[in-house]
């Protein structure tokens, strides 16, 4: 694997520190604060660790920013153990607070009533730029004093269908869709259904929120917003590998009350392998005048 392939898997392989129990270590991907892909899938991994069946669904909340320069503990809870399904609960702790919280269900696949909704018709992945190469189109946007962080590269390769620049944001349709992909194959020593799942966690939290600013001509980058996850849902319908393209199609239905919704769907090899939903903060702040 390449060394952002490794870092990714290594960000998302937790330390058993006692029976329930697991260390996760923190990276700055985003800012001050720990991005919250990295809390979803750390925190999906540590409920894995405690059962052998693949996850069916997830529901978290994201209660306090974390801190980028400290691990972060989960405590597992077994719920439940039944014939078809498993429930964990998963708590986040740093400094000694409850940072994050989810319930995790966990189901064997099995033959039954089979029907999904019909996907979207995009341009494939080798027809579009990767985010690398649209970056370098508008370096001459980006201010100097986050030219560095902008500019380094994501640990998951996106190939956005409609790209924008987060400087220069227009009113758009309330719609987004991107490729998403790791840079490298999953080593064959840590080729499991749970990594994959995590990973998948990981980048669920890329982009789905801002979803609900394209139709106020707003980006994550705008100066008078802010910006927060608040809940987070993802559902695993069909297996999937995150090393191979999937396509991430989102829509917002609404924003009012300083808050956006937004729904997320993931399709690989025209399959709908998960979906997602999230409730975020999008509130307008006065700049202060110097």
């Amino acid at each position: 694997m390449n060394a952002l392939t490794q870092e990714l898997v290594d960000l998302l392989s937790l330390e058993k520190l006692e029976e329930n129990i697991f260390r996760g270590q923190s990276r700055n991907l985003v800012g001050k604060r720990v991005f919250g892909g990295q809390v979803l899938g750390q925190a999906l991994r540590a409920a894995s660790y405690t059962t052998d069946r693949p996850a069916h669904s997830l529901h978290a909340y994201f209660l306090f920013g974390g801190d980028v320069n400290a691990p972060i503990i989960y405590e597992v809870d077994r719920i439940r153990d039944g014939r078809s399904f498993i429930s964990r609960q998963v708590r986040a702790i740093q400094h000694g607070k409850t940072i994050f919280m989810c319930m995790v269900s966990f189901a064997e696949q099995e033959e039954g009533l089979n029907y999904q909704t019909a996907g979207p018709d995009y341009p494939a992945p080798e027809n579009l730029k990767n985010e690398a190469e649209l970056k370098q189109q508008m370096v001459e946007f980006v201010p100097e004093n986050v030219r560095a962080s902008f500019m380094r590269d994501r640990h998951v390769e996106l190939r956005p269908v409609m790209p924008i620049n987060p400087f220069a944001p227009q009113p758009e349709a309330p719609n987004y869709a991107h490729y998403i992909r790791t840079h490298d194959k999953i080593a064959a020593e840590v080729d499991e259904i749970s990594l994959h799942q995590a990973i998948a966690a990981f980048y669920s939290d890329f982009t789905l929120m801002t979803t609900a600013l394209r139709p106020h001509g707003l980006s994550y980058l705008s100066p008078s917003l802010q910006c927060a996850s608040i809940d987070h849902a993802m559902y695993f319908h069909k297996p999937f590998r995150a090393d191979e393209f999937m396509l991430y199609d989102m829509d917002a239905t609404i924003s009012a009350s300083s808050r956006g919704l937004n729904f997320g769907r993931m399709w690989q090899n025209g399959q709908l392998v998960c979906s997602t939903t999230q409730e975020g903060l999008i509130r307008l702040r006065e700049i202060e005048s110097q």
